[in-house]
């Protein structure tokens, strides 16, 4: 037999079928090549810029296709980068969210051609909950004093549908203890660098694309007393503050259980650190409810008595230090902090004097004015009206004055009873304890965004809004995340 017998030639085709399927990739591919050399030629840099970015879309969108679960771990951090980005490159980034989550849903829809997806996992009493409430906001077109269907649609996404697309995925693909432990990871990282763009801010000053931003209207509400008010990278400094005072309870309390692994703790405790600098540097006064009520949360899912006296004792001498006492008062951001402790501060009365008007305005409107109404939409597709020309200043006073008491009612109902099942599952379900711990901080830190959303409106923005979608999904999985550890537990053993 010839040594060589078995030797191909790989210049040679087998048959006329193969030959076809070459000339099937090779056409395409030599075409793809002429028109990105052409693009290059014509345009120089900002071709070659423009290419990059193409096929790094078609590479990203092919993964996301592979696999889906890239697509929910690309949600959470486009959720912290998606607003911030607009100052230096102006387009309509916000909607890239859209686009990604109806992305991901098609990806799912070819993928259910192969395989049989799990959809029953999504089965469960949030999804209900998130549907009825994207089924009012729909009803909202109807109603009579809902001025404009633009205001609706920019305003109703934050409101409902990025809650309502994005906790069914979630249920079928992130539902896992390790994506437990990845999200922590990933919302770490992100807090962090969150942070670290704020000190730069505080220490350095704005750089010229952030200063046209505040320029153009934005230093109206983060230039106050010439000292600026800290927004990093993200929309402003309320949702700044509000979003790194929450990482700063969840991985406080991360850290303060977390035994064996040294650095993870480590980690726990900097992205904590971080979190608090961050909510201190920003300025904003209603981000200390959320260590202030996360806080108290914790003490009653513990039910630990000493414990829940220590914490009394925190939270009091907190209170007394801001309260009653002028130390530290030559610091400004101690100085604005102290501020959120007196009932006679200037801006509460305005607030309180607002809600008094849009009562009044609201008590013969059950079903509001429409969503989108009021704030930066109303202002720009209806800027003539009454609402549109009163702040709300709130996310529930926004709520109330977009859906009326009807929908403000649900609307807390909702957030309440997820609220209330995850401390449920807390204190009475979850039995391995590092997964009560983790539960136990997505519970505080959603508590503490609860009462943080009543000062400034920061539940329905990003990246507030997707890490409180996660956390509410894994509150309400864990009791299943727990029997599956049980499980592999007693096989294993």
């Amino acid at each position: 037999m010839s040594l060589f017998s078995n030797y191909t030639n790989p210049f040679e085709f087998n048959s006329g079928s193969s030959r076809f399927t070459n000339l099937n990739i090779l056409v395409p591919v030599l075409a793809i090549l002429t028109v990105i050399t052409v693009v290059i030629a014509k345009m120089g840099v900002m071709g070659f810029v423009i290419t990059l970015s193409f096929l790094m879309l078609i590479s990203l969108v092919y993964a996301i296709f592979q696999n889906p679960k890239i697509g929910i771990i690309l949600l959470i951090v486009l959720g912290f980068f998606v607003t911030g980005i607009a100052r230096y490159i102006p387009a309509p980034w916000g909607l890239s969210i859209d686009g990604l989550l109806v992305l991901l849903y098609v990806a799912l829809f070819f993928k259910g051609f192969g395989n049989k997806l799990p959809w029953h996992k999504a089965k469960s009493s949030l999804t209900l909950l998130v549907s009825i409430w994207m089924g009012y906001i729909i009803l909202q077109l109807g109603n009579p004093e809902a001025q404009s269907l633009e205001a609706w649609f920019y305003a109703m996404r934050g409101v409902a549908l990025y809650q309502w697309l994005s906790i069914p995925l979630f249920f079928l693909l992130f539902n896992k203890q390790k994506d437990l432990n990845t999200f922590f990871v990933i919302w770490g990282i992100l807090s962090i660098l969150g942070t670290l763009k704020g000190i730069q801010q505080f220490q350095f000053g704005v750089d010229p694309f952030e200063q046209r931003w505040l320029d153009q209207g934005g230093a109206e509400t983060h230039i106050l007393f010439g000292k600026l008010r800290v927004f990093s990278f993200f929309s402003d400094a309320g949702q700044f503050g509000a979003s790194q005072a929450q990482a700063g309870v969840v991985f406080g309390i991360l850290a303060l259980f977390k035994k064996g692994n040294i650095k993870l703790r480590a980690f726990f405790i900097s992205v904590a650190l971080f979190g608090f600098l961050g909510m201190l540097i920003s300025g904003t006064r209603g981000a200390i409810a959320v260590p202030a009520l996360g806080g108290i949360v914790f003490l009653i899912l513990r039910k630990n008595l000493k414990i829940l006296l220590l914490g009394a004792i925190l939270g009091i001498s907190v209170y007394v230090f801001f309260a009653h006492t002028n130390i530290g008062q030559n610091n400004a951001e101690i100085r604005r902090m102290r501020t959120a402790f007196d009932p006679n501060d200037a801006s509460f009365q305005v607030r309180l004097a607002n809600q008094k008007k849009l009562k009044g305005y609201l008590a013969s409107r059950p079903f509001g004015g429409g969503v989108g109404a009021t704030g930066n939409w109303g202002q720009r597709f209806t800027p003539h009206t009454f609402l549109a020309n009163t702040a709300t200043d709130s996310w529930y006073v926004m709520i109330w004055s977009d859906t009326g008491v009807i929908g403000l009612m649900y609307y807390l109902f909702m957030l309440f009873f997820i609220l209330i099942t995850g401390a449920y599952n807390v204190m009475f379900k979850i039995k391995d304890e590092n997964l009560k711990i983790q539960i136990t901080a997505l519970t505080c830190g959603m508590a503490g965004i609860m009462m943080a959303s009543y000062g400034n409106g920061v539940f329905g923005q990003m990246p507030t809004g997707i890490l409180m979608y996660v956390s509410m999904v894994f509150m309400f999985n864990s009791p299943q995340i727990d029997a599956r550890k049980r499980k592999a537990s007693i096989q294993l053993h």
